[in-house]
């Protein structure tokens, strides 16, 4: 290569790095100035109860969204499927003159149930407080005003899944608008409503609406970043699929003295079932159920060698001796399927505890799937384990004839469930993407192949030919989907840099 070509290819890079940190520079320029305008709605935000199925506070939620977006100079309008009266999404695009290039950015704005009653001290699920740190560690309720500290938390159902996401999309979008950093591609937001319930109604949406919905990438906020602490992108996630288990015995509680040893007991016979199905290293002993995995390309596992190891930490943090997995690593075992008993129950213990034999137990089941695996072949392979185990399957409540026929019975309801995602390393436009996140910090970028938790994202590729990368932007002890759930605000700030960083990413 001679002189003349490496002087312009470095004038080039250091052009571009030269503009992603002026943005940079403005875009937190601009969020530090803004601190309490930007906090102050956000709390009015999160403070609007936003469990999926009540529909009445989702509207107010979708209402909220929609005064944002028209603040921030976004057109926005409610879209909706073929089914009626669904949770709308919340929809906006801008039109940059010349642009070549379209940017969708996704995130939801429904939340998980919420027991007040499990919330520590006087956190409540939609009364958004903040702390000074998580309060599993003694973190205490506390006053803010003026400048907050990026270290305090915002505490409240949403304010991390995934409130969050739609908070750092919109003031990314603002800052940029307002600091006159000149767009270069064309930018969609979608905000959806029924994620938590498996986004249930979203390829009718999709089909319904896929001429407005055509982009060239669309770009995931949802879920936490890296344990380290380290920004995080990654290019696909898990498949999700849940099976219901009822195993019955007699037809009314017996006393347990009276009928011990001779009335078979659901709950002992559940839980043998649960226990053959894996080993005490935690490997699924399903028949094939790893059969249909595929494996990592060079470069996912090149880029999982590179991505901090935090066992140790997350092994103290969480009390755990000794993980499953059989010696494989976490990182690898993101990768793998799971077989995992999300709840179990039968009868009562502690102080409602009685002496009886129950009449049944239940259990759920969650079964994440990888690529390669089909969620009814998935389903199927845990079905016939079942039935090996000399269970008769039903999908109702048995009646007195097959009760008297059948000496195990199970019944086995499921979810509709859906695949998992991954898109290539390799695409130009995740390239152009993965330099633009990279050129906001001096460390390397965590890039995972897939995530541990699971999105439909196999529907924007299904149905909208589309290619689709998350980038996660809060903090990964935020407490999602449970009790005392929060965001550290310094999070909220990176996440805004990091979106910003995006949307005028260099792609040609």
């Amino acid at each position: 290569m001679n002189f003349k070509i490496v002087f312009l290819l470095a004038c080039f890079l250091t052009g571009l790095i030269s503009h992603s940190q002026t943005v940079q520079q403005k875009i937190n320029q601009y969020r530090k100035e803004n601190e309490s305008k930007i906090i102050d709605e956000y709390v009015k935000f999160v403070a609007i109860p936003n469990v999926t199925r009540d529909t009445a506070n989702i509207l107010r939620n979708a209402a909220f969204i929609k005064m944002m977006m028209e603040q921030r100079g976004i057109k926005a309008e409610f879209l909706s499927g073929t089914t009626p009266n669904i949770n709308p999404v919340v929809f906006g695009e801008i039109k940059v003159p010349g642009a070549k290039t379209t940017l969708s950015f996704y995130a939801h704005y429904d939340g998980q149930p919420v027991n007040p009653a499990k919330w520590t001290g006087r956190l409540q699920p939609f009364e958004p407080v903040f702390i000074d740190k998580p309060v599993e560690q003694g973190g205490k309720i506390i006053s803010v005003s003026g400048n907050i500290s990026p270290e305090y938390r915002l505490a409240g159902r949403g304010s991390a899944d995934d409130k969050a996401g739609v908070m750092t999309i919109l003031n990314a979008y603002d800052a940029l608008v307002k600091t006159g950093v000149t767009l270069t591609h064309n930018i969609k937001f979608f905000f959806e409503g029924e994620e938590e319930l498996g986004s249930t109604h979203l390829d009718e949406i999709f089909k319904k609406n896929k001429e407005k919905l055509q982009t060239d990438l669309w770009v995931i906020i949802d879920g936490p970043r890296h344990a380290s602490g380290k920004k995080m992108i990654s290019f696909g996630v898990r498949g999700d699929v849940n099976m219901n288990l009822t195993v019955y015995g007699p037809k009314r509680p017996l006393h347990s003295g009276n009928y011990g040893n001779w009335a078979p007991n659901p709950a002992l016979s559940l839980v043998q079932l649960l226990a053959s199905m894996k080993d005490d290293k935690g490997h699924i002993l399903v028949e094939g159920y790893y059969d249909d995995v595929i494996p990592l390309s060079s470069n996912e596992k090149e880029a999982l060698s590179k991505i901090p190891d935090v066992e140790e930490t997350l092994k103290k943090e969480l009390g755990i001796a000794e993980p499953e997995g059989n010696g494989r690593s976490f990182l690898e075992l993101l990768h793998l399927p799971t077989l995992n008993i999300n709840g179990i129950r039968s009868a009562d213990v502690g102080e409602l505890g009685a002496n009886i034999i129950p009449t049944k137990a239940e259990a759920m089941l969650d079964l994440r799937l990888v690529l390669g695996n089909e969620v009814d072949k998935q389903i199927n392979k845990v079905t016939r384990h079942i039935e090996k185990n000399g269970f008769h399957i039903i999908d109702h409540e048995p009646t007195d004839e097959e009760r008297s026929k059948y000496s195990k019975l199970i019944k086995i309801t499921r979810t509709t469930g859906y695949p998992a995602q991954r898109t290539s390393f390799d695409l130009p436009i995740v390239r152009s993407m993965v330099k633009a996140v990279q050129a906001t910090v001096d460390y390397p970028v965590v890039l995972l192949p897939s995530a541990g938790g699971s999105l439909p994202l196999y529907l924007f590729e299904k149905t909208l030919n589309a290619k689709v990368i998350s980038v996660p932007v809060v903090n990964y002890d935020n407490n999602q989907h449970a009790e005392n759930e929060n965001v550290q605000l310094k999070f909220l700030w990176e996440g805004i840099e990091t979106i910003a960083a995006i949307m005028v990413m260099q792609h040609k």
